[in-house]
Formats: structure tokens, C-alpha cells, sequence
């Protein structure tokens, strides 16, 4: 599947970005990057990335509703997005490992509940929001393959940080690219199923 080659070779570029030095976790790859939060690595534009990722997403499923493919594949990220930021959250809560800026040990898990690293949030809900767009045009329009480096970049991004061990973020890609798979895949997006028909027309169309 064209969605699966593409996070094969994201996945490849992230342990190559760091395995060099393994020294544990449980993928035996996960040690500190050299900290940097300068340029293209800074926090301010992660938050960038990440909130301008909802906003879109959103965005476009209100704007588009679900009378097209566009808008129905909006719908699907949404779909991805929200059930990959639970399923993460109730993760973290339940592994409670330590983050690079708490430990220098990758193998501390159940440090109690302010320890939140495993698995990576942010980088499990961008690429769950990226997903349902690869899938779904990514055969006809292989220029959309393009955001797969969206979370790439996120995950190198919250490593340098020190923010996420390379594990957290290699399995939060694959926790939000399963999710977004299998909302691509559905006979219908979930969410909007569950709201007032108005939103399935969408305010584009409505206004027409």
C-alpha cells in the first residue's frame, strides 16, 4: 500500500537520524540528540505545525463538509486525528516514562504521572492527520506523499528538544498512521455521523 511504503522510508530516515549511539529503550535505539531549540528545530514553530494542523483540519471539514471527496477525506483526518490524541494521552498516562529533559535514562517507565514521553502526542496526531490524505491521493497525486515529511519533521523536531525518546516518536508515527488507515478505509467518517446534518453540506456548499 503506497500510505504504508511511504512511512517505511519516514520511518528509516528517523533511526538513521539517531542510531548510531543506541543505548536502550524498548526498541534498544533511544539516547539523547545534541539539544537544539534554534532555527527550524525551535518550539515556537512545532507549535506552529501542530496547531496549524488542527486549524486545517477542522477548518476544512467545516468548510467542505462531507459532499465531496475533499471534504469527506477532511472528515476522515478529524476522524484519525481525535481518536489518535486519546488513545496517546490514555498511553502516556498508563507508561509514564520520562522525558530526555527528566532522565538520561531512556528505560525509566512508571516514574509516576508527570512523566508523559512514550509515545509521542504530537507526532502520532499529525501523522494520523496526514494519513487519510496519502491514502486516499496519494496513487493519482504522488506530490501528496510530500506530507509525509510533516511528521518527519515533528519527530526529529521534539528529539532535539529532548522532548521524546526516538521510540516515542517511531511509534507514535505508527500509532497515528494505523488510526489514519483505518479511518480511510471506512465505509463513512465516524464524528461527523454523530453531528446535526447542517455540518455534512458544509459551509462552502451551503453558501452557494
Amino acid at each position: 500500500m503506497p500510505a504504508l511504503r511511504s512511512w517505511l522510508f519516514s520511518a528509516a530516515m528517523l533511526l538513521a537520524s539517531g542510531s548510531a549511539c543506541a543505548a536502550g529503550g524498548p526498541l534498544g535505539i533511544d539516547h539523547r540528540l545534541h539539544y537544539d531549540n534554534s532555527g527550524i528545530w525551535k518550539r515556537t514553530n512545532q507549535n506552529v505545525l501542530m496547531y496549524g494542523t488542527i486549524l486545517t483540519v477542522a477548518g476544512g471539514a467545516f468548510a467542505f463538509g462531507d459532499q465531496d471527496k475533499l471534504g469527506d477525506t477532511f472528515w476522515r483526518s478529524v476522524d484519525a486525528l481525535v481518536i489518535t490524541s486519546i488513545g496517546t494521552e490514555a498511553l502516556k498516562f498508563t507508561f509514564q516514562r520520562e522525558r530526555p529533559t527528566q532522565t538520561s535514562n531512556p528505560d525509566r517507565f512508571f516514574a509516576g504521572s508527570h512523566a508523559q514521553s512514550f509515545p509521542s502526542g504530537e507526532v502520532a496526531a499529525i501523522s494520523a492527520a496526514v494519513t487519510p490524505f496519502i491514502a486516499n491521493y496519494g496513487e493519482d497525486h504522488p506530490a501528496v506523499y510530500a506530507l509525509a515529511l510533516l511528521p518527519v519533521y515533528d519527530a526529529v523536531a521534539r528529539m532535539k528538544v529532548r522532548a521524546h525518546w526516538q521510540s516515542d516518536v517511531l511509534v507514535g508515527a505508527a500509532i497515528g498512521t494505523g488510526v489514519g488507515l483505518w479511518a480511510a478505509h471506512r465505509n463513512s467518517p465516524l464524528i461527523i455521523g454523530w453531528l446535526p446534518g447542517g455540518f455534512q453540506v458544509g459551509f462552502i456548499h451551503h453558501f452557494k
